[in-house]
């Protein structure tokens, strides 16, 4: 591999979104030889994320960002050094919160962050340690990147499973021998749910994705059982008559009031950490919702949906300027503009024979 491989950087969003993150893109100092970004609109990301990958993008590296992922300049230098190994199948960072949150989004990044919340994924949202080789737990979609011959080869994510499909995808690479890397300075910052609702959605499509991959794979982690676990003893507890079964309800609270005064010191936010009492309890029971949810009705089990339209636009081409303007759709003229566009139906491509690793 040459100092400088060519990069694909893909970015899903939502028809008619802002992407944000082209404004930080513009600002890297990778050569614009070896550099294409990619935007793909459309409803299911896991999708169009392959339609990307596999229909346009020609980087001999992928970068998948989201579309408010924040970027440092010089993150391509560092990401395509950890590809001297052939061997390395994928390597990532954390996603960090920005410092212009509110207090009540760096209270949810606080419990990410935690061993009582984020546990052994809590790396994906702190910067801690050196560059090292992992396992799913430590990488996240919105940072992530692939060697791209790779990805194509064991046919990308499957497309049956949104979020998770990484996971799924980084523990099949792993079966085959492959190796993923973390590199805490290779980080990016995204905000935090900017309210209480969309912070609860979130944890219920998380674990419900955890349960799907769980269904899916048949790979059980016992640990990702806790929360539901939490929540069904909640459930019954009022059905208890003596006062020892509300002990292990006494610890809990004990617990998560400590590590609010711990993270109040630690943090150096006092405010955020003193909405920890009720964000934690939010967050378990969540995702333990969710997590039953995704066990007990996976939704890939359902008939297969409507093919599904996706608009692939190349706003940065390999060797050349960026298109004006800032990449974002603007309405009426979603199909015009200087840039490069696919409109692909995935039925046309869904079916294509892919080679499964392990």
């Amino acid at each position: 591999m040459t100092e400088t491989p060519a990069v694909s950087i893909i970015i899903p969003v939502k028809p008619g979104g802002r992407v944000s993150a082209l404004d930080f893109l513009r600002a890297v100092d990778y050569p614009s030889g070896s550099l294409e970004v990619i935007v793909t609109e459309g409803t299911q990301p896991s999708r169009q994320r392959n339609c990307a990958a596999g229909t346009v993008a020609t980087g001999e590296i992928i970068y998948f960002l989201d579309d408010d992922s924040r970027v440092r300049p010089g993150f391509l230098h560092r990401a395509v050094r950890l590809y001297a190994d052939p061997a390395v199948a994928a390597a990532g960072g954390p996603s960090l919160t920005p410092e212009t949150d509110s207090r009540l989004q760096h209270a949810y990044a606080m419990v990410f962050a935690s061993a009582i919340g984020g546990g052994g994924m809590r790396n994906r949202y702190r910067q801690t340690g050196e560059v090292r080789e992992t396992s799913d737990r430590e990488l996240i979609l919105c940072n992530l990147s692939f060697r791209r011959e790779l990805f194509l080869a064991c046919g990308g994510f499957d497309e049956r499973l949104y979020p998770n499909e990484e996971n799924e995808l980084m523990e099949r690479l792993r079966r085959d021998g492959r190796r993923l890397i973390h590199d805490p300075c290779l980080a990016v910052l995204r905000s935090q749910r900017p309210t209480l609702r969309a912070f609860c959605r979130q944890l219920l499509g998380y674990g419900r994705g955890r349960g799907e991959q769980t269904v899916l794979s048949g790979v059980v982690k016992p640990i990702t059982f806790v929360p539901s676990m939490f929540l069904l003893y909640l459930l019954l507890l009022p059905l208890s008559h003596k006062a020892v079964y509300y002990l292990p309800l006494l610890c809990y609270l004990l617990l998560i009031g400590g590590v609010a005064l711990f993270e109040g010191v630690r943090s150096g936010r006092p405010g955020s950490a003193t909405l920890l009492p009720a964000v934690f309890p939010l967050f378990h029971l969540c995702y333990g919702l969710g997590m039953i949810r995704g066990l007990a009705f996976p939704r890939w089990k359902r008939a297969s949906p409507l093919a599904t339209e996706v608009t692939i636009r190349r706003v940065k081409e390999f060797g050349k300027d960026w298109e004006s303007g800032t990449g974002n759709p603007e309405p009426g003229t979603r199909d015009q503009g200087p840039g490069v566009k696919t409109r692909l139906k995935l039925d046309q491509i869904r079916d294509q024979k892919r080679t499964r690793i392990g």
